[in-house]
């Protein structure tokens, strides 16, 4: 029963990962395309296709990871652990704040807030994100160099003087996940802040159409609810790869059933390869180029299916 999990979550693992990088290449691809053809780039496209490459290196050192403590630990060495661990980080930060990064851009453009503050960052949304970018980055750089600093004083310590009921690994652990969770917890609420946002304006909009006698089914209120839609699929997806980092982190130096480790990882994949496909189709652009793509291919299959056979119905 233990290994029918572990190959069950072995699947799931390979498939989040060949679809999930499937997803992010095809945005990325698609919006370079477009940027070589018109010599622009929009911010949300900007925002979109370094996002997908961040995904794509955070899926391709999952999987790299995945593949050394599975298939092949003998070779998983400590240093091979540290710059995997220092390549994960970097993809991540950039994964989870240029998400953030965009739940405020749809909060800037798709809200309709008069408040003095909020009119000021809409005027300078870009200066904004990459304000918000520059000042993460140097929050990651710190963060890194903590983590160095636990694990040179782990490796120095002497351990005939750790006592019966204090593990250093334990406490370097715990403070390597405190900060870890203090810090991924921030565009978690910055996005939340957002959704929360955006509820209150599409009330005040809808609110504002029931006085005026209109309906309810504007443009204004369908690209509130669009936007809703991939920001909560977003907040949900991000939730499940948090819980399933932090059980991975705690459980590090415990016996925990591999199975179960898998089906966390499993877990955590869903949020850089499903929500890719949130955001292609949530996105006009990348919508119509997808249904593109399937129906060409599901074209070629039909023109590469071998000829059904004729009956002769001539006599002998």
């Amino acid at each position: 029963m233990v290994n029918v999990l572990a190959n069950i979550a072995s699947m799931l693992i390979i498939a989040e990962i060949v679809t999930g990088n499937f997803a992010n290449v095809f945005i990325a691809l698609v919006n370079c395309i477009d940027w070589i053809n018109k010599q622009r780039i929009s911010s949300a496209d900007g925002i979109l296709s370094v996002l997908a490459v961040s995904r794509i290196g955070l899926l391709w050192i999952i999987s790299v990871n995945w593949y050394l403590t599975v298939l092949n630990p003998d070779i998983y060495r400590r240093q091979a652990q540290i710059i995997i661990y220092i390549v994960w980080a970097v993809t991540n930060h950039f994964s989870t704040w240029l998400a953030a990064s965009l739940s405020i851009f749809y909060l800037t453009r798709i809200a309709n807030f008069s408040n003095f503050i909020f009119l000021h960052l809409k005027r300078r949304e870009k200066s904004v994100i990459l304000v918000i970018m520059l000042g993460t980055f140097m929050l990651l750089l710190s963060y890194l160099v903590i983590v160095s600093i636990l694990d040179i004083k782990q490796r120095n310590e002497n351990p005939g003087n750790v006592t019966q009921n204090t593990n250093p690994k334990d406490v370097t652990n715990l403070l390597n996940m405190t900060i870890f969770t203090l810090l991924n917890s921030m565009p978690f609420l910055i996005s939340l802040i957002c959704v929360l946002l955006l509820i209150y304006s599409l009330c005040k909009h809808l609110k504002r159409m029931q006085l005026h006698g209109k309906g309810s089914q504007d443009s204004s209120t369908k690209v509130h609810v669009k936007a809703l839609q991939i920001l909560i699929s977003f907040l949900l997806l991000l939730a499940v790869y948090f819980v399933s980092l932090i059980i991975s982190g705690w459980s590090s130096n415990k016996t925990l059933n591999e199975p179960i480790m898998l089906l966390c990882q499993a877990a955590g994949l869903l949020y850089p390869s499903s929500h890719s496909f949130v955001l292609i189709w949530g996105n006009r652009k990348l919508k119509e180029a997808f249904l593109s793509v399937l129906w060409q291919a599901r074209w070629c299959l039909k023109e590469r299916k071998p000829p059904s056979p004729q009956i002769n119905n001539d006599t002998v």
